[in-house]
């Protein structure tokens, strides 16, 4: 009750006001010759209305301020209508029409953006609650997988007693399904942090050889299992050359890990995987070469995106994940990273990172 009080005791003082207000400029305007024109004054009534009273009033205050300014030539008739005293009038009742119109656009805007501010503001605190929740459970997830590998380990060790060939078997397949399950979880994970809080990096002289040797020595055991035969190449010569770049060693991994697992696994059985380091002028170039699938060009410009699912065999094998968290460690680095057809069949992945001058001895 009291609400409904104070605001009919509101809107009452503004039209008050506003009374007062035209009262003030009629009286200048109809005591003073026509040639002086106030009904520039009016201009305040209006800019109070608009601010208190919402547009349908603001357009009767408009046409209320025009119409005494425009009947201000004939009364009260004191002196001849003249060209000049007309085309101050005029001036000054399109000047009111113009105030109106600006003062219109300018709310509608303002309602847009306020609009605008308010879906956006939505839409971030949605995304930042998505990203907490998954955080939240990829993290909570990695306690009970990395238990259950534990506990398949202590049975394949027969800690708890003798266990068949079979049995052996079995067990080595479920701790395989749980360890690339928590690969996945941890990839999730690093991803909405990346995303989240950037990527930190322990920057250092690095040889990529030694990388792409120790990555590949990792992969052998399933390279092996999907019969695929793993090559390591460097430049144009047969000796062994160091190709340093200032890296995150561990990031770099990781990179090396997802590019080379993502070729074996989409390379046919009997089919080569190649690795080939090169330096281009200042310029450290890694690829990796399959004999699988190809990717049809309307894809390329997709591939590194998170979450991304191709329409072909090739892209749908895996989650997205793993291209997309070794797209943010490169460009981390300040490298690029991208894919291409190989012709006639199979695929490429490089990336590319500033070469460096090879640490003192």
């Amino acid at each position: 009750m009291n609400c409904n009080k104070n605001m009919m005791y509101g809107w009452t003082k503004i039209h008050w006001i506003l009374i007062g207000i035209f009262i003030m400029v009629a009286v200048l305007e109809y005591s003073t010759p026509p040639p002086y024109v106030f009904g520039y004054l009016y201009v305040g009534a209006i800019l109070l209305s608009s601010s208190q009273l919402g547009r349908i009033a603001t357009l009767w205050v408009t046409g209320l301020a025009v119409g005494l300014t425009f009947l201000n030539l004939w009364i009260p008739g004191w002196e001849l209508i003249t060209p000049v005293t007309v085309a101050n009038r005029s001036i000054t009742i399109l000047a009111l029409i113009v105030t109106t119109g600006l003062i219109d656009r300018i709310q509608q805007y303002e309602s847009t953006l306020l609009k605008q501010q308010i879906k956006i503001a939505n839409e971030v605190q949605m995304a930042k609650i998505r990203e907490d929740f998954i955080a939240t459970l990829t993290h909570d997830l990695k306690t009970p997988l990395i238990g259950a590998i534990e506990t398949l380990n202590a049975f394949y060790s027969e800690q708890f007693g003798i266990i068949t060939n079979r049995q052996r078997q079995v067990i080595m397949t479920m701790m395989n399904s749980h360890k690339l399950t928590l690969q996945l979880v941890e990839s999730l994970l690093d991803v909405y942090r990346n995303d989240i809080e950037g990527l930190s990096l322990q920057l250092r002289p690095t040889n990529l050889m030694t990388i792409a040797e120790e990555t590949m020595l990792q992969l052998i055991p399933l390279a092996t299992s999907r019969q695929v035969h793993l090559s390591l190449k460097q430049g144009n010569s047969d000796f062994r050359q160091a190709y340093w770049v200032q890296a995150d060693t561990l990031q770099l991994q990781r990179v090396f890990n997802n590019l080379l697992t993502n070729a074996i696994n989409h390379a046919p059985r009997g089919s080569k995987v190649e690795l080939l380091v090169t330096m281009k002028r200042d310029t450290c170039q890694v690829e990796i070469l399959d004999e699988g699938q190809g990717i049809q060009p309307c894809e390329l410009p997709h591939l590194f995106e998170r979450f991304y699912q191709g329409e072909s065999d090739r892209q749908a094998k895996g989650t997205g994940l793993g291209l997309y968290l070794s797209r943010q460690i490169i460009e981390a680095h300040g490298g690029r990273i991208w894919a291409e057809s190989r012709s006639p069949r199979g695929a490429i992945f490089a990336f590319c990172l500033h070469g460096v001058h090879p640490p003192s001895p």
